[in-house]
């Protein structure tokens, strides 16, 4: 007998297979520093999902109905996830990093009619006006597990416990490509769009994942990035939550990362690049190793070699630390591993060469095309590069969502049609700019919204900073171009470490130099001094450089 395809089901095998098992372990509120933590185990989050997807089914959710669920990582943001997959309600994530406005207009686009969250999010959705006159149902989740308030727009709130209800699965039926949720990218290089999941796409990154880290039932991850923490229950993996502010892990207190990973034997640490330089440079201070991790994933933004290097230190003999590439569109993409890039590709990449993401995942289809900002109908494979060229990175797999939700000139320029597939299917074009190697490799080299067209010809922003980056003095550097397209004055704006500061003009000259000594940098002329970039607060990694070329050209005449 075929199985349902929902996402949800890998959590009802694991809870078959291993009921005792944990599946979570969470701080208890109120504690002192060396807290208890909750345990729950597969069995009873199986069982709090079937009982909390009956309770939202009987205030008036139906299966289709797009809820907006604001829930912080928590025992409850995963009973509520699988929860609502098993209802057949369609969850929208919106990432609260974006802001008060980026969140309003996810949630008017979104056209979601319910509201999932805790009071703070409810106090927020009124005080700010989201979904005002669009979102008539509201459910509150409160601090005592399975216990909820619900109310239709315009009636009093009933009070709920999940208790009442049954904790089987609800009767449900699902098509493999029904849509299952809607991810809101993180709208860094301009308007954030909501990409559909469908089930199907959720199992084949369930897939992907495993067979790519090759990650085993009863392993255990410690949860630093929300929507990456939910792969853990459907991979069999225990979830350690640690106590962070998920918005901002480059503000993580190192020892909250690095406690949990000895007390549980954490084998996997999913983490951005922000996140692994506090850890990395605690490391590097005190000693300390982190013995237990088979692996390290990072993703999000490009991770300095320095920082890796860190990390590697503080790892057992074996381990890595893995940098896959990918997007909201399709993840994962490619990957490589730690050894490869201290062995061999940080040195390239500090000559100007891109940031090598590895080979393409199994299964996965990467080709290069040149260039153009125009809509791509249909797919021929006369479109591809040869190895060596740098233009816009084109994927297809299984993994690879098909369309965002009721954005159709989004979907003309970013899909296209491969009709040779069997089934023919989308091929997504990820924006960002690259170029194979002749071992199969793909390099990463910018986005292609932060190209600087010069007079000269086009500069991109990955291969260009990290020349600048090499100096001692530099933090990071940012390329924006200033003007109009095709004519820009290329700027690079500079952040420098801290404390050093005082002689900016020696920096200033010392750039200039590095500049000249590279025929297509020459043209160079403006550095500019910025005290701390503008980042996107989930990685602080990723640059917002639109604002920086807003501020530059303000200074550029």
């Amino acid at each position: 007998m075929a199985r349902d395809p929902n996402i949800a089901w890998t959590l009802t095998d694991r809870a078959a297979s291993d009921p005792e098992l944990a599946a979570i372990y969470e701080p208890r509120r109120g504690s002192p520093d060396k807290r208890p933590y909750d345990k729950v185990t597969f069995q009873e989050l199986e069982a709090a999902a079937n009982r909390l997807a009956h309770l939202l089914r009987s205030t008036g959710l139906t299966p289709g109905t797009r809820a907006v669920l604001m829930v912080p990582p928590s025992r409850a943001f995963f009973e509520l996830t699988f929860a609502v997959f098993k209802a057949g309600i369609v969850p929208v994530f919106i990432d609260p990093g974006m802001g008060i406005r980026g969140l309003g207009k996810c949630m008017a686009e979104s056209r979601a009619t319910a509201f999932i969250g805790i009071t703070k999010a409810h106090i927020a959705r009124r005080l700010f006006g989201w979904g005002r006159g669009q979102i008539t149902r509201f459910v509150s989740i409160g601090k005592a597990p399975g216990v909820v308030k619900s109310r239709v727009s315009g009636q009093a709130a009933r009070v709920l416990d999940s208790a009442q209800f049954p904790a089987e699965p609800p009767d449900s039926s699902f098509a493999p490509d029904d849509t299952a949720a809607v991810l809101f990218t993180s709208g860094s290089t301009g308007p954030a769009k909501g990409v559909v999941y469908t089930h199907r796409i959720f199992n084949a990154q369930v897939r992907a994942l495993r067979d790519l880290f090759d990650i085993r039932p009863g392993e255990v991850d410690l949860c630093t990035f929300p929507l990456f923490a939910l792969f853990a229950p459907a991979l069999g993996m225990t979830s350690v939550f640690p106590k962070m502010d998920f918005t901002r892990p480059g503000k993580v207190d190192p020892r909250e990362v690095i406690v949990p990973v000895d007390r549980f034997g954490v084998t996997n640490l999913f983490g951005s690049p922000a996140l692994l330089r506090r850890v990395g440079g605690s490391g590097e201070t005190s000693g300390t190793r982190l013995k237990s991790l088979k692996r390290v994933v990072s993703a999000g933004a490009p991770v300095p070699a320095d920082v890796i290097a860190r990390i590697v230190a503080m790892l057992p003999d074996g381990a890595q630390v893995h940098t896959p590439y990918g997007a909201t569109e399709s993840l994962p993409v490619a990957c490589i591993g730690s050894n490869v890039i201290l062995g061999e590709t940080a040195a390239k990449t500090a000559l100007g060469q891109g940031v090598c993401v590895g080979k393409p995942v199994q299964g996965m289809k990467v080709a290069v095309v040149p260039v153009t900002d125009e809509a791509i109908p249909t797919w021929s494979d006369s479109l591809a590069l040869p190895p060596g060229q740098i233009g816009e990175i084109v994927v297809s797999a299984d993994q690879v969502t098909q369309s965002y939700d009721a954005r159709p000139e989004a979907n003309a320029k970013a899909k296209i049609l491969d009709s040779s597939a069997d089934p023919p299917r989308y091929r997504h074009r990820m924006g960002d700019l690259g170029y194979l190697d002749d071992q199969g490799r793909l390099w990463f080299c910018g986005r292609k919204a932060h190209r600087v067209w010069t007079a000269s010809g086009p500069l991109d922003t990955i291969p260009t900073e990290a020349l600048f980056n090499q100096h001692p003095d530099v933090f990071r550097t940012a390329l924006v171009g200033v003007g109009e397209r095709s004519k820009q004055v290329p700027v690079i704006c500079v952040q420098l470490e801290q404390g050093r500061g005082r002689d900016w003009k020696r920096v200033e000259a010392e750039l200039l130099a590095i500049a000249a000594r590279h025929p297509h940098l020459a043209q160079i002329r403006h550095f500019l001094p910025h005290k701390d970039f503008p980042v996107d607060v989930r990685h602080n990694s990723k640059i917002f450089r639109e604002k920086l070329a807003v501020w530059a050209s303000g200074r550029v005449r």
